[in-house]
C-alpha cells in the first residue's frame, strides 16, 4: 500500500469513520501522527484517540485549516446544518493552499457541497478544493470494502488516484460517473443486507430441518465463502457453475425448482431498482 504523506482529517468519527482510520493505520497508508479528528461527541473523538493514536481537534474549522485531506464522515441529516456553519464562516475562503474534501454521506450529492463550500470562492479558489463522494460498505469495517468514487469537474486524476489510495485501505474501488451512484448505493451500499438476508434464511430452514444453530450457521458461512472462493478463482459465469451443481434429477435441481417458481431472481431484481429509486428521492 502506497504510504501518503498528507495530513488527513475526519469530520465524524463513527462506524465508517472508524473504520477508515484503522484501514490507514494498519496498511501503512497513514501514520497515526498524519491524521486528525473531530466528532460532535467528545466521548467518542477519545475513544478513537485512545485506540488509534490519532491528534483531536477542537472543531471542524480547524480539521480543513490543518489538513489537505478532509473527509465528510457523518450522517446526511447533519450535513445541511454543519456545512452552512462552516459557510456562514468562510471557513474554506479562509484556508491556504489545495484541499481534497471527500465525501462519504450517503445520498448526498456534490453539488451540496459545492453549494455551501464554495459559496464564497471564485472560479480560481474552487478549483483549489476539488470535492469527490464515495460510497464504501459496511465490510470496510473488516478491510474487505467496496467503494464507488466520482468527482466534480475541480478533481484533477491525482486528486481521484489519492482518494482511491485511501478507500483501497479499507477494499476495492471502483470510479464511476455520480449518475451511477444510485444504482451503486443499491448494488454495494446495501448489498451486504441483502447477503445478510440468505443468510439468515439457510439457517432458519437449517434449524428446521432438525440440525443445531450453531451447526447451521457454520455449515451455511463455510458454504457462502466457499461459493464466492469458487466464483473469484475460476473466473466462469455464475449461471456456469450453478449449472454445474445441478444434476438432472438431483437435490439441487429440485431447490433450484422451488426458486424458480417463487421467482426468487425476479424479486431480487425487483429489490435493488427498489433501493435504487430510493437512494435517487433521497439525493434529489
Amino acid at each position: 500500500m502506497t504510504a501518503l504523506h498528507h495530513k488527513i482529517g475526519f469530520i465524524g468519527a463513527g462506524n465508517m469513520g472508524q473504520a477508515m482510520i484503522g484501514a490507514l493505520i494498519q496498511s501503512g497508508c497513514a501514520a497515526p501522527s498524519a491524521l486528525f479528528i473531530n466528532d460532535i461527541s467528545q466521548t467518542r473523538t477519545e475513544e478513537i484517540r485512545k485506540a488509534y493514536g490519532v491528534n483531536v481537534l477542537p472543531d471542524n474549522a480547524a480539521i480543513i485549516q490543518t489538513c489537505d485531506i478532509v473527509i465528510f464522515a457523518v450522517k446526511p441529516q447533519s450535513l445541511d446544518a454543519l456545512l452552512a456553519g462552516l459557510a456562514a464562516e468562510d471557513i474554506p475562503a479562509a484556508s491556504s493552499g489545495r484541499k481534497i474534501f471527500i465525501s462519504i454521506a450517503a445520498g448526498t450529492p456534490i453539488r451540496k457541497f459545492e453549494k455551501y463550500l464554495y459559496a464564497s470562492l471564485n472560479l480560481e479558489k474552487q478549483k483549489d478544493n476539488p470535492i469527490l463522494r464515495a460510497m464504501p460498505n459496511t465490510p470496510a469495517l473488516v478491510l474487505s470494502g467496496m467503494s464507488g468514487l466520482c468527482a466534480n469537474d475541480n478533481a484533477t486524476a491525482d486528486d481521484i488516484e489519492l482518494a482511491s489510495t485511501i478507500l483501497r485501505a479499507m477494499g476495492k474501488v471502483i470510479h464511476c460517473r455520480e449518475s451511477d451512484m444510485d444504482a451503486i448505493t443499491a448494488m454495494s451500499g446495501s448489498g451486504p443486507a441483502y447477503c445478510f438476508y440468505v443468510v439468515e434464511a439457510m439457517i432458519d430452514a437449517g434449524i428446521s430441518l432438525g440440525l443445531s444453530a450453531e451447526d447451521t450457521a457454520e455449515l451455511t458461512l463455510s458454504t457462502l465463502k466457499g461459493a464466492l472462493d469458487l466464483l473469484e478463482n475460476q473466473k466462469i459465469s455464475p449461471q456456469a457453475l450453478r449449472q454445474k451443481v445441478t444434476s438432472p434429477g438431483g437435490t439441487t435441481e429440485a431447490a433450484i425448482a422451488v426458486l424458480e417458481s417463487r421467482s426468487v431472481k425476479q424479486a431480487f431484481c425487483e429489490a435493488i431498482s427498489a433501493a435504487a429509486r430510493r437512494s435517487k428521492e433521497l439525493s434529489a
